[in-house]
């Protein structure tokens, strides 16, 4: 029979799974990673990190060696977990329509894996409602299994640092599963914060439409300022310059990801649309690509010119290409431009060649993703940088 363990991930091989069973295996705690995907299960098993995460290898290597820790694709050992953290989100589909079925789905299609007894942990973002009615459902069908809701709040690459210094949000359908989250989670962090699971739906709903809204109003002040030619990166310095009430304000760039977007449209399908802010941030982060096309054929001939795209990767320094608006950069200028040629130097994507050649063969550059590796490139072409990654700038 497969061996008693403390906590299961499902999706624990993604990039919310793995790095929080790893910390749990850390801790003590005897976690297995559950996937579909065999490759990546594969690959763990070996000690082999399927994505970049800092720290993740040493941490990985470290319970296996305990053995504290192993990835499974087999259903079963769902079963023999005292808590099961589910890390399967709400999708949004081609309409920016969120699907708040899927969750509660996904449940549904795991229930002969789990056990009445156990703690079930709803993780990654839900639409607002989902963790009373899996509650519903499971009670509905006989079930005894306490629900809770804990929002995941990690940024990819922080994980080893923000699992353990970020206080974390519990709720749970009865007092029952709030006290069996709080200890779950008290092997990770000692700061326990308790709400009912409508309140930490919004918590994690909130917290990434912020963080949408603020980038889409540095966005909009680029825009702003680059129309009357002026560089929005020295309005900015002078603005948070030793001034801690505009010290959140970010510089501009391309808003993108897994969860912002995604988010932010799941809170206005949640509010009947009406939600004027998150519909006008969607409208003015989406929109940057093609407003940066439509300035650099202001200035350039680009049908006669080849663009190179330093960057495909959603954010600095990650592997993730996930909803990056590099590949809607890529999709514009492929229409207007003679040539594009993009690179990366994290992203496994085979139509990416290397900096040499794109910075060789190009007319002109573009830092879609702000990578350190583009902060000090020697080059004599024009370079079109909104991040200011370079110091120079951000005027298109």
């Amino acid at each position: 029979m497969p061996q008693q363990v403390d906590v299961a991930v499902v999706g624990g091989c993604g990039h919310v799974g793995l790095p929080l069973t790893l910390a749990f295996a850390r801790a003590g705690l005897h976690a297995v990673a559950y996937d579909i995907d065999a490759g990546a299960v594969e690959r763990v098993n070996a000690g082999v990190m399927p994505f970049l995460e800092p720290g993740a290898p040493e941490v990985l290597t470290e319970v296996l060696a305990r053995g504290t820790f192993r990835a499974t694709t087999e259903r079963r050992d769902v079963a023999t977990a005292d808590a099961v953290v589910v890390v399967i989100g709400t999708p949004v589909d081609e309409h920016l329509n969120p699907d708040p079925n899927a969750v509660v789905t996904a449940i549904g299609d795991l229930q002969d894996a789990l056990v009445d007894g156990q703690l079930l942990v709803l993780r990654s973002t839900i639409y607002p409602g989902v963790t009373r009615l899996v509650d519903q459902r499971l009670r509905g069908d006989g079930r005894r299994i306490d629900v809770a809701f804990c929002p995941e709040r990690i940024a990819e690459g922080q994980a080893f640092t923000e699992l353990y210094e970020l206080p974390q949000v519990v709720s749970g359908c009865t007092e029952a599963a709030v006290e069996r989250a709080s200890g779950l989670f008290k092997t990770l962090t000692s700061t326990i914060v308790t709400v009912t699971p409508d309140e930490a739906e919004l918590v994690k709903l909130f917290t990434n439409t912020w963080r949408y809204i603020k980038f889409a109003a540095a966005n909009q002040f680029f825009t702003i300022a680059n129309d009357y030619g002026i560089d929005y990166a020295r309005v900015r310095e002078a603005i948070v310059r030793d001034y801690p009430r505009a010290a959140d304000l970010p510089g501009a760039g391309f808003a993108a990801g897994p969860c912002l977007f995604k988010d932010t449209m799941q809170l206005a399908a949640f509010h009947q649309n009406n939600f004027t802010l998150g519909n006008a941030s969607m409208m003015v982060n989406e929109g940057l690509p093609l407003y940066l096309v439509s300035r650099l054929e202001a200035a350039h001939d680009l049908g006669s010119s080849t663009v190179g795209v330093l960057g495909m990767a959603f954010k600095a320094g990650s592997d993730d290409p996930r909803s990056s608006l590099s590949y809607k950069l890529r999709r514009i200028l492929r229409f207007k431009a003679r040539e594009v040629l993009c690179t990366d130097p994290l992203v496994a994507d085979p139509s990416l060649i290397p900096l040499e050649e794109v910075v060789a063969r190009s007319d002109l550059l573009i830092v879609a993703t702000p990578h350190d590796e583009y902060r000090s490139l020697e080059t004599t072409k024009p370079v079109v940088d909104i991040w200011n990654l370079r110091g120079d700038g951000t005027l298109t």
